[in-house]
């Protein structure tokens, strides 16, 4: 092992607080690994709730592993030193049972990666008896787990809470019963949860659609997302402590889950029903977050959605803390939010309408209308923030050109409205491609022409490149239809990952698909038809899919749809 790696590792957690590190032969050793940076994992809410609920077992010893930055991955090579835990410097390899958390669909890429730099085989189907059993959750894991199915040995399909400690119970029996792998497996396909790709064979037509999906026998023919349904018995906040993150906030989750019935969010669907946290018992976090003085990060789909938002942004800042939040809704933002905000030192107000203009807005299903963005705006200067941020989409379903120059006529009333009011702030369009995904009613759609996407962002830097103080920022459109390909993947487009990973990684992606034979364009534009065979479709994530197609065919005609409420069984969820 190289020492300097070593040393490296034991500084940076000599600058933590609140891990947890077991004396060796004391517990089972598990890796949890994050297939990024440690700058960015350790932002990641859902990497400090898995690593305090299997630490907090009594036969687990959970360690954390993160892809190490680009100039230490060259010493790793050189060196030929395997990448290894944060807690205790182990090899990835050593530990029987390794777990990813996976958000991004870039980070695939990443996963292969961090296998091989760990020494651990790549295919989940040539590791033997005594090689470890590699796992994955998140929600990439939860969407569309095929394109890493060659992987990954089993996926963790909802939320963790209630799997994992199932998981885990099934995992130590079959160990301790000294269980062969292909054994181990088939007990933990029939935890609730669970799905275990290796047991599922995809058959596919002569024109390379599949057509079937077919469990072995005794096998679950769909696997079920689990989901929490009382928040307040599963704590959900910052467990480790360090300053060197993307977000140096003390996170805390207010709610999980979204009830809008906005059509493109994935979220929005995979993690029906909303639930809210009660008060007291965030306000109980708050208080155990005192010692630590940072900024505390509200996180939730919607924070201002949360019914006592007001009472809790008065608690947070009562007991001398400031506050930041993930996002809130133009439509509910209170006026006490955003004082509280700019109390905290915030400095830019994001909005999110997603659209410029109110015929898009209804297609998705967004429920902002212009009104609610000035009024917002409004009490953000009457705060004090003087800079603003739209989140926006371009190449929505039944989006056409003039959809794009709605977006410029937006953005400029709204910098003029800003100046009106003698703001000289900065407005920021933040402005992606659309990408169809699995579980929405937008699944059955294609992405737009990538011509069209770039003549779009063309039009809109054009349209601001003289006007002061309006900026605007596109995501990279090559990394999008990557993202667009993997999204929607299978086990095919897997393949391609695989070499993709040979060929030097993501950028060599376009031309891993043409090895395998495949074509990028039948994964991103084209319609599907309505009974058709999508790779994710022994998945069940309680969503009908009539009622998903017929959210489609109310996007077509432009007509809303209203947010969850109690005693409603539309979608089937509830």
């Amino acid at each position: 092992m190289d020492w300097e790696l070593k040393q490296a590792l034991r500084d940076q957690l000599g600058r933590e607080q609140g891990y947890f590190s077991y004396p060796s032969g004391t517990r089972s050793r598990m890796a949890l690994v994050y297939p990024n940076s440690y700058f960015v994992g350790m932002s990641n809410l859902g990497l400090h709730i898995i690593y305090a609920l299997m630490n907090q077992r009594d036969d687990t010893a959970c360690e954390r592993v993160f892809l190490p930055e680009r100039r230490e991955r060259i010493r790793y090579e050189k060196t030929r030193t395997p990448i290894m835990s944060m807690e205790h410097q182990l090899p990835l390899y050593e530990f029987p049972l390794i777990a990813f958390v996976l958000s991004f669909e870039m980070d695939y890429f990443h996963v292969l990666r961090m296998l091989e730099l760990g020494r651990v085989c790549l295919r989940s189907r040539e590791r033997g008896e005594r090689d470890p059993l590699v796992i994955a959750g998140g929600p990439c894991a939860t969407f569309n787990p095929e394109p890493l199915a060659e992987v990954v040995d089993a996926f963790i399909i909802g939320e963790g809470e209630v799997i994992m400690p199932a998981f885990m119970d099934v995992y130590y029996e079959a160990r301790r019963k000294g269980l062969a792998r292909r054994e181990l497996l088939q007990r933990l396909a029939q935890v609730p949860g669970v799905y275990v790709p290796s047991f599922y064979a995809h058959r596919y037509d002569e024109q390379g659609r599949l057509t079937a999906i077919e469990p072995e026998p005794g096998i679950p023919s769909r696997v079920s997302r689990q989901w929490v349904r009382d928040l307040d018995a599963y704590p959900a906040h910052t467990v480790v402590l360090t300053d060197h993150t993307e977000f140096n906030f003390y996170l805390i989750e207010t709610a999980r889950g979204c009830g809008r019935h906005c059509r493109f969010c994935m979220a929005g669907y995979c993690f029906r029903k909303p639930r809210n946290r009660s008060l007291g018992r965030i306000t109980q976090q708050v208080r155990e977050a005192l010692p630590y003085g940072k900024r505390i990060g509200l996180m939730g789909a919607a924070i201002s959605d949360y019914p006592e938002i007001n009472a809790l942004c008065r608690d947070i800042l009562g007991e001398g803390l400031s506050m930041s939040v993930a996002s809130f809704r133009a439509d509910s933002v209170t006026a006490d939010l955003v004082q509280s905000l700019a109390d905290s030192g915030l400095k830019t107000l994001t909005m999110a309408p997603e659209a410029g203009s109110p015929k898009m807005r209804a297609v998705i299903n967004k429920g902002i209308e212009e009104k609610h963005l000035f009024h917002a705006m409004e009490m953000g200067l009457a705060a004090g923030i003087r800079h603003f941020r739209l989140y926006l989409m371009v190449g929505l379903p039944f989006e056409q050109e003039e959809d794009i120059d709605a977006i410029i006529d937006l953005a400029g009333r709204l910098k003029d409205y800003m100046e009106e009011k003698g703001s000289k702030g900065t407005l920021t369009l933040s402005v992606n491609p659309f990408i169809p995904k699995p579980f929405t009613p937008f699944q059955w759609k294609p992405m737009a022409d990538r011509r069209y996407v770039e003549k779009a962002f063309r039009k809109l830097s054009q349209a601001f490149h003289k006007r002061k103080h309006i900026l605007v920022n596109t995501e990279s459109v090559k990394e999008a239809y990557i993202q667009g390909v993997i999204a929607r993947g299978d086990r095919r487009v897997g393949e391609a990952i695989l070499k993709a990973h040979e060929l030097g990684g993501a950028k060599a992606f376009k031309r891993a698909l043409r090895e395998c034979g495949l074509q990028a364009e039948d994964y991103l534009y084209r319609d599907r038809e309505k009974d058709e065979v999508f790779p994710w479709a022994c998945l069940d994530m309680g969503v009908r899919s009539d009622y998903l197609y017929d959210e489609l065919l109310r996007a077509q005609q432009q007509q809303a749809t209203i947010p969850c409420f109690d005693g409603c069984h539309r979608c089937g969820v509830c």
